[in-house]
């Protein structure tokens, strides 16, 4: 398992990708589990009021989210460019540069119930 996290506005975003023989979530959405690499993260928007606030570029954004929109892909490569770009979108989402977003892509130990 994967853990790519953007960084950018003083915040950041962070999704998981399932690699080839890890048991990624399943749920209504999910792709199909014969998908190599599945990626799940966040979306989400700004809203004039409720939701959830952030602070962002030293303004306080309100978001929404929506349903984490997994996805999956035949490759690593494909699966951590797409990956990237998700998390470009959001932080564009809410008013922030993509070009900015600075990415850290690290492997992620699986929990196990004992």
């Amino acid at each position: 398992m994967l853990m790519v996290r953007g960084r950018a506005g003083g915040t950041e975003l962070t999704g998981t990708l399932y690699e080839r023989g890890e048991q990624a979530p399943t749920f209504k959405g999910a792709p199909n589990e014969a998908a190599a690499y599945v990626w799940v993260c966040d979306e989400f928007y700004e809203v004039d009021s409720g939701g959830s606030s952030q602070l962002v570029d030293g303004r306080e954004v309100n978001l929404a989210f929506e349903s984490p929109m997994p996805r999956g892909f035949d490759t690593r490569e494909q699966a951590v460019d797409a990956a990237k770009e998700h998390v470009r979108t959001q932080f564009a989402r809410i008013g922030v540069d993509p070009a900015s977003v600075e990415f850290e892509v690290e492997k992620a130990e699986l929990e196990t119930d004992l």
